[in-house]
């Protein structure tokens, strides 16, 4: 298994600095990654190092493009990526993981107790009912990663934001202009490429509008 020393030079590329405590639930949460990827389909991604850099180091590199903080809602959460992984480095986000497949679940409910993370819940939502039953302007920021059906997806999403919130994509630089075009209704930074890859990039919006309106 790796060491900290070896995740530290992992992590380099995308400019994040955590703690040793950090690193070692990082490290805690990676041993559940690989042991539960036996048995379901967590991620294709077989080795340690990749895993630190595809999904750690993907996950936190969101911490350059906007300042998360307060409530986080992660749509299809899959195995933890990005908003479990989020809470490595920013501990004081209140975390809510949607995930409709129930042995993932129970993963990301495991990964959560194992590295004694607070304030994180676990939803089998779909966002679309989500968005129904949850107060409407309810979190600062939303990340979406490895997620289809976006063209429905965007706009619930949205729909939970507060005022001044961020919503974050992990997608393709090919799907930036469709993605803009057809969600006027969010002010669009940028898109800011993700270190050690050729095409992908992190899109964040910014939900302009007041509470009520």
């Amino acid at each position: 298994m790796l060491d900290r020393p070896t995740v530290r030079e992992l992590l380099r590329p995308f400019d994040v600095s955590l703690s040793d405590a950090a690193i070692d639930r990082l490290l805690e949460y990676l041993v559940l990654l690989l042991r539960w990827n036996r048995k379901i389909n967590l991620t294709s991604i077989a080795t340690p190092e990749e895993c630190i850099t595809r999904h750690f180091g993907e996950s936190f590199f969101v911490s350059h493009v906007v300042k998360l903080r307060g409530r986080l809602l992660d749509i299809g959460s899959g195995a933890g990526f990005p908003g479990l992984a989020l809470k490595l480095l920013l501990p004081d986000l209140e975390v809510v993981l949607l995930e409709p497949v129930a042995k993932k679940r129970a993963f990301l409910k495991e990964v959560g107790r194992a590295c004694g993370m607070s304030s994180v819940r676990v939803e089998g939502s779909r966002v679309q009912e989500f968005a129904r039953e949850e107060r409407l302007f309810s979190f600062d920021g939303v990340t979406i990663r490895a997620v289809g059906g976006l063209g429905s997806v965007i706009p619930a999403a949205a729909g939970l934001l507060k005022p001044n919130g961020h919503l974050c994509l992990w997608v393709g630089e090919e799907q930036v202009a469709g993605i803009r075009d057809r969600n006027p209704g969010l002010r669009w930074l940028d898109p800011v490429p993700i270190p050690l890859s050729k095409e992908r990039q992190i899109l964040a919006g910014r939900l302009e509008r007041s509470q009520g309106t």
